[in-house]
């Protein structure tokens, strides 16, 4: 697909970056401007958290990525603090107040702001081509082996649905802020790639944890590639306001910009339901800043779901998952594959399987929930034009009010929450890993999902019959919520009878784990090697709480999975 703007030169992240001083400079002014109204007291009971926090934190944590005169930083501010303000009048006391706010406020923003290197961005994009090739298997078909030329077959490993252009043309006039899912480290880097190289839109500017900045060679392509730095381990005000600022300013300026809403990945693949609202509210900050400056521009809300097969980090995100919610009812088992035939055995099915990626955009919205039609304008749900600036205003004078956009934001949040089920789309791995442990849990009366992890693999077995049949009853229960409006299907399922659907499904279920959630056995009887993965990829579909709308007593009637005297608990 042809990119909107083919030279590099004219992407907006690329411009915000070649003035990274004065975008520091411009955050800077913005953050400080937020403490005028302070007293004295005020500030130097905020200066003074900060600092005993941060104090706390350069001697109980540190890492190789943090300036090497942390420490001394702190301790000469506490000195200033503590000791300069003593005896002083209260305008003398100001300045020195205003002077460690400042010193503060600008170390925080040098450490946050990225950059864009076009070098940097033209390898990066030759690299993960050979990357995503081997994920996507070159080994197969019209592609076998073209490592570095075959750049059409990643791109056609990951199939784009939704209002593609409608989205690139809202590109050219406004500022896009996508908000998708999050189920793997490598999201972002998938996001980027697809939306560059499938999609033909501009780079976008996007949250990356500090601490991926301690390798040399991750800190050097992510510091070119347009991410801002997040520190977790900071939670004091002025950081937090110094991020949320330079969120807003780059909005403001054009950048289109990622946020996953759900704040880190899913860790039990659920579609998320709770949304971390704060840098999102810098969406509707910067909405407000664009309508008060006269200008026509939006920021445009870009819902995406991604969806996919397999999550190479699932294991892990899983056995997380069941220890938080189950505390002393989840015991861990040491099944994890080791050794070097375990590890030669994940490496070669990068080569042996086939698999593809799917990426759902939902429909374009403004910062208020509202759909845009093709020009941009924005539409009650009785198709009505809205004038947003009017959601800023206090009669005809535009006002600042942080309880309002924060009301605001919390509905945006609900909006993209509703999206994400909306536009999911439903692929056959998920309708069968919900099927089988749904029926396994309907096999087994009055026991609940840690009854059946605990569970020994060898005495479960799956009758192919009553997959089938209740595989049969989803597929047509989704076919009709489909219709309502309520997610997106798959277009290959729509030709598959269950069948299919259950072969497919096993075969593509986790596809590169060495233990199969689904697979059948030498004599043909269908096992699961991990129930704890098969409950991982079920629950993407269980988001939907469908389970009583299928017909049990008919898919039951066959063969039990299992005989009552075989479980082990």
């Amino acid at each position: 697909m042809e990119h909107i703007y083919p030279n590099l030169t004219d992407w907006p992240i690329y411009k915000l970056s070649e003035r990274r001083q004065e975008f520091i400079e411009e955050i800077n002014r913005s953050c400080f401007l937020k403490y005028k109204d302070y007293s004295n007291e005020d500030l130097h009971r905020v200066l003074e958290r900060v600092i005993y926090q941060e104090r706390n934190r350069t001697k109980s944590e540190t890492w190789e990525v943090d300036p090497p005169n942390e420490l001394t930083f702190w301790n000469r501010h506490r000195h200033r603090l503590n000791e300069e303000t003593k005896g002083k009048n209260p305008e003398e006391q100001r300045v020195i107040l205003d002077e460690i706010l400042r010193s503060i406020i600008n170390r925080y923003n040098v450490e946050i702001v990225g950059s864009f290197r076009i070098k940097t961005f033209k390898f990066a994009r030759r690299f993960l081509t050979l990357f995503f090739n081997v994920i996507y298997n070159p080994f197969k078909g019209r592609y076998a082996g073209k490592l570095w030329l075959s750049r059409k077959h990643a791109r056609e490993k990951m199939h784009l649905v939704g209002p593609i252009e409608k989205i690139r043309r809202m590109a050219k006039e406004h500022i896009l802020v996508f908000t998708p899912t999050h189920s793997s480290n490598l999201d972002s880097i998938l996001i980027g790639y697809m939306t560059d190289m499938n999609a033909g839109l501009p780079g976008f500017s996007y949250g990356a944890g500090l601490n991926l900045f301690n390798s040399g060679i991750a800190a050097y392509f992510m510091n070119r590639l347009g991410a801002y730095r997040v520190d977790r381990r900071k939670k004091n005000h002025i950081y937090l306001e110094a991020l949320k600022t330079m969120s807003h300013i780059s909005i403001y300026h054009g950048t289109n910009s990622l946020f996953f809403p759900g704040g880190t990945r899913s860790r039990s693949n659920h579609l998320e339901n709770q949304i971390k609202l704060g840098l999102l509210g810098t969406s509707v900050q910067a909405q407000r800043s664009l309508c008060e400056s006269g200008s026509d521009k939006k920021v445009v809300i870009v819902p995406l779901v991604l969806c996919n097969h397999f999550v190479l980090e699932a294991k892990p995100l899983i056995e997380q998952y069941l220890r938080s919610v189950g505390k002393e009812r989840y015991v861990r088992k040491n099944d994890t594959p080791k050794g070097f035939f375990a590890m030669m055995k994940y490496v070669f099915s990068f080569f042996r399987v086939d698999t593809e990626a799917v990426f759902s955009f939902g429909e374009p919205m403004d910062v208020f929930g509202h759909k845009l039609d093709e020009d941009g304008t924005s539409r009650d749900l009785k198709n009505n034009k809205v004038d947003i600036d009017d959601y800023f205003k206090v009669g005809d004078e535009f006002v600042l009010d942080n309880q309002r956009e924060s009301e605001y934001t919390k509905l945006l949040g609900g909006h993209i929450n509703k999206a994400f089920a909306e536009y999911s789309v439903i692929l056959d791995s998920q309708m069968v890993a919900y099927a089988a442990f749904k029926y396994l849990m309907h096999t087994i009366p009055h026991t609940d999902v840690f009854d059946i992890l605990r569970l020994h693999p060898k005495n479960v077995n799956f009758t192919e019959s009553g997959l089938v049949e209740i595989i049969a009853q989803l597929k047509s229960l989704l076919l009709q919520k489909e219709n309502e409006g309520m997610l997106r299907i798959d277009d290959r399922l729509r030709k598959m009878d269950a069948n299919d659907i259950l072969l497919s499904g096993m075969k593509n279920m986790g596809i590169y784990h060495t233990k199969k959630p689904l697979r059948s056995n030498r004599k043909g009887k269908i096992i699961s090697q991990d129930l704890k993965l098969l409950y991982f990829y079920h629950n993407r579909l269980d988001s939907y709480n469908f389970a009583d709308e299928l017909y049990w007593k008919r898919a039951l009637s066959f063969e039990p999975s299992l005989r009552t005297e075989e479980i082990q608990i």
